[in-house]
């Protein structure tokens, strides 16, 4: 069920163990003869997807963040608990992902299955999807190399501490990115992923209510967004699902908006505010506010680099036959 307002949600951080990108053992032609359709069965189903359910692309976009920051980009966190194991998809933080996101990747490996069995990776559609849903909203084209392995694992207890939380301070969420090669620049253009998609009135309510003795919110908000905000978060303690458009001013767009709104006040997020008040940071927000190029440009690098992150490939990994679950 789409959510009230919506909003995308935290842009957290990053992940595991790096890994070398100077010699990348993936390539765009991996699929080319084993499934040459790979490329546009994906495509028809980001369209139809997307067409049916239009937060599908802030959906995916988060949850491509969510597995790469954790384990690096191998679809752990695709996969369903058991009574043996609590999985990636469970630990708290990521309870709130939305649904949409996990079934675009679904329903594209169900027809690739039927397509060329075995083949193709949850990874790599994960990474596919992600892509061209960002394309269909309006954001910058970047290439996506294929031939990544699915995870053999996928733990809870791995989550906490690899995903920046939005009541991080700026400090915090700098380390997260940094321990894992991404410089402070990159870290503002993924950022930038909050131009679409929805965050949980749950994320920010500690900055939007009973803030401090003299201020019922953070000062960083604009007062009248503020204002507005506390109104259409009001029933958020009975009704956790209440949700909130990431980019209140074009959220159905891929586009600079969202650091002209940080600029402004019009941040959801305390990790959003931070962006444009942190010496480290501003500069970034300033540019990418005025240059939309920029941003484009900025964003489509970083997110070339973090699909690559933490990749699996030969033995330390496998083709699922289906997403959520490992073979037998």
């Amino acid at each position: 069920m789409a959510p009230p307002l919506l909003l995308m949600l935290t842009l957290s951080a990053l992940f595991l163990s790096p890994t070398v990108r100077s010699q990348s053992p993936l390539t765009t032609a991996y699929y080319r003869k084993t499934c040459p359709q790979f490329e546009q069965i994906v495509q028809d189903t980001t369209i139809n997807k997307q067409i049916a359910s239009p937060t599908t692309a802030g959906a995916a976009l988060r949850l491509f963040f969510h597995d790469c920051f954790v384990r690096g980009c191998d679809a752990s966190v695709l996969v369903t608990s058991t009574r043996f194991n609590k999985a990636e998809r469970d630990a708290d933080i990521n309870l709130s992902l939305p649904g949409d996101g996990f079934d675009v990747v679904v329903r594209a490996k169900t027809a690739l299955e039927l397509t060329c069995p075995g083949v193709v990776s949850c990874a790599d559609i994960l990474a596919v999807a992600t892509r061209n849903l960002v394309v269909m909203m309006g954001g910058p084209y970047y290439t996506v190399k294929l031939g990544r392995k699915d995870s053999l694992a996928s733990r809870a207890a791995d989550v906490e501490g690899n995903l920046p939380r939005p009541t991080m301070s700026m400090d915090q969420i700098i380390e997260i990115f940094k321990s894992k090669g991404f410089s402070e620049e990159e870290m503002v253009a993924l950022s930038g992923a909050h131009t679409i998609g929805f965050s949980h009135c749950t994320e920010f309510s500690s900055i939007l209510y009973n803030y401090s003795k003299t201020s019922e919110s953070d000062p960083a908000y604009y007062s009248e967004f503020a204002k507005s905000l506390r109104s259409a978060c009001a029933d958020y303690q009975k009704n956790p699902t209440l949700s909130v458009f990431n980019d209140v001013m074009t959220p159905n767009k891929f586009d600079n908006m969202y650091y002209s709104n940080v600029q402004k006040g019009l941040g959801l997020l305390s990790s959003d505010h931070g962006l444009s008040l942190d010496p480290r940071t501003r500069g970034f927000v300033e540019l990418y506010a005025k240059d939309q190029k920029a941003f484009f440009g900025a964003f489509a690098r970083a997110m070339e680099k973090l699909s690559e992150y933490g990749i699996k490939t030969g033995k330390a990994g496998e083709i699922r036959r289906r997403c959520d679950a490992f073979n037998d």
